[in-house]
């Protein structure tokens, strides 16, 4: 446990390696795994997509199918009472909008390390929740 303890620890995962890394990392910063909130952000579905203009899956599926694979991943005795969250929108707002409602101490977020024109045309996520959370952010590479 590190001598600056949280009370609440936000992490971000898109179910790579480096998010249960990061999902590690923050155990360390709190008393008890109830302190973590793990969240997940799916990117809206476009209104031209097959599942949308077909009805065949609506974003409370969509949700509870991610909900699940997460308590699946999660399966570890460490890992039990995290709480998981998943939400729709775009990713960088929703995990700083998630931090605040939450009064996050710290968010925890692993980064791809993307350079160059990468970068500049995906975007970073990381970049975005670095500067607008109204807590400290902690990057793991």
């Amino acid at each position: 446990m590190s001598a600056i303890e949280k009370n609440c620890v936000v992490v971000p995962v898109d179910f790579g390696e480096l998010s249960l890394t990061a999902i590690a990392t923050a155990l360390e910063y709190v008393k008890s795994p109830e302190q973590i909130h793990v969240i997940h952000v799916l990117e809206p579905l476009p209104a031209t997509d097959p599942a949308m203009i077909w009805s065949t899956l609506d974003n409370e599926t969509r949700k509870n199918n991610v909900h699940k694979k997460l308590k699946e991943v999660l399966n570890q005795p460490e890992h039990q009472s995290i709480e998981i969250h998943v939400e729709i929108g775009h990713p960088a707002e929703k995990i700083v909008d998630f931090s605040q409602e939450q009064k996050a101490d710290l968010i925890v977020i692993p980064t791809h390390g993307r350079r160059g024109i990468s970068r500049f045309m995906l975007g970073s996520v990381t970049e975005r929740v670095i500067r607008f959370a109204q807590c400290p952010v902690l990057v793991l590479r």
